[in-house]
């Protein structure tokens, strides 16, 4: 089998100038093809990252047989149409975050990727970071007790003219591009919750601006999670627990480090442990390195975000979106 996955990208925004340098660093993978709507673009993009192919038109890319996977990073509305699309063309796929809009669009990218035996992975990047991995074995290893609950927010006021979050046509949601960051966190320590209840703004076209949710479980345990998009909360994140707790710093999804105190009262508030981790690159890599190589090895998911992991964050989501109303907010 070959050693590289040859990838193209498939967008030309933030995101995707952020991770394309990445792949190199990732070793198993190589960028080959980059496709936009506008050729200009395109190229203007491939120039910049030395990627020797370039698309406007999808067909094209998806017949290329040089391209063994693309990286999906456009308008949130537009994943699951091009997903199931580079599947039919029998392409492996990573789809930025969100993955689609419903649990219902999820569920057919896994099913229609499994039945082709291809890899539908959403790039659900701090899945697979070094601070996620740390944070597991502290939890693993009782350094804080017994979890009791966990708090995590993002909460940035995005100007108007940053793009598709504003549109509603597009899939535009604070909760799919924000808070998913915070509804994981809260699923990974403490899973699948009892109750969920939500409140928020939301405009009479289905953007939600805003919300604040709570997790409950039947033995106790809670979570309190936010998002926004038009003021701060801040985008810390706490997980709690028996003898102390765990801190990470804004903004939480991308932490180098965190702030573990332990030992009980009163040894945790006077007790700081300070850890660190390095990131490679823009911090894409771990992800990449991932995904190629279970496409190396001929499997359809990676068990760092597999598709249960997936689906279940969606349950949750779909479940917070259901119990916000629409019209409780008007965009200025």
């Amino acid at each position: 089998m070959p050693n590289q996955v040859r990838w193209a990208i498939i967008g030309t925004g933030d995101v995707s100038a952020m991770i394309a340098p990445d792949f190199a660093l990732a070793r198993n993978a190589t960028v080959t093809a980059v496709c936009s709507r506008a050729l200009d673009t395109a190229e203007t993009f491939a120039d910049r990252f030395a990627i020797p192919r370039r698309y406007d038109n999808l067909g094209l890319l998806l017949d290329d047989a040089e391209i063994d996977a693309v990286y999906i990073a456009t308008p949130h509305g537009t994943h699951h149409s091009l997903a199931m699309t580079a599947l039919a063309a029998g392409k492996h796929v990573m789809v930025e975050k969100p993955m689609a809009t419903s649990s219902a669009q999820v569920r057919d990218i896994l099913g229609y990727a499994r039945g082709r035996g291809l890899l539908a992975m959403q790039a659900m990047w701090s899945d697979f970071s070094p601070m996620a991995a740390l944070l597991k074995q502290l939890l693993d290893s009782d350094a804080i007790g017994a979890v009791t609950s966990v708090q995590a927010s993002f909460g940035l006021p995005f100007p108007r003219s940053t793009g598709s979050r504003w549109n509603a046509a597009l899939g535009g949601s604070t909760l799919l591009d924000q808070g998913i960051y915070p509804v994981a966190l809260a699923l990974s320590v403490l899973g699948r919750p009892d109750h969920i209840r939500a409140r928020g703004r939301v405009t009479a076209n289905g953007i939600d601006l805003a919300e604040h949710i709570t997790f409950e479980y039947k033995d106790g345990r809670y979570a309190q999670l936010a998002a926004s998009m038009v003021d701060f909360v801040e985008p810390s994140a706490t997980i709690n627990g028996t003898t102390g707790w765990v801190s990470l710093p804004a903004p939480f999804w991308v932490a180098d480090r965190l702030e573990l105190r332990s030992g009980g009262f009163p040894q945790a508030l006077m007790n700081s442990r300070p850890r660190s981790v390095t990131v490679e690159g823009h911090g894409f890599v771990p992800m990449i390195r991932a995904a190629s190589e279970a496409i190396l090895e001929q499997r359809t998911e990676h068990p760092l975000h597999d598709a249960a992991r997936t689906l279940a964050v969606f349950a949750a989501l779909d479940e917070i979106r259901s119990q916000l109303p629409p019209g409780t907010a008007v965009l200025g």
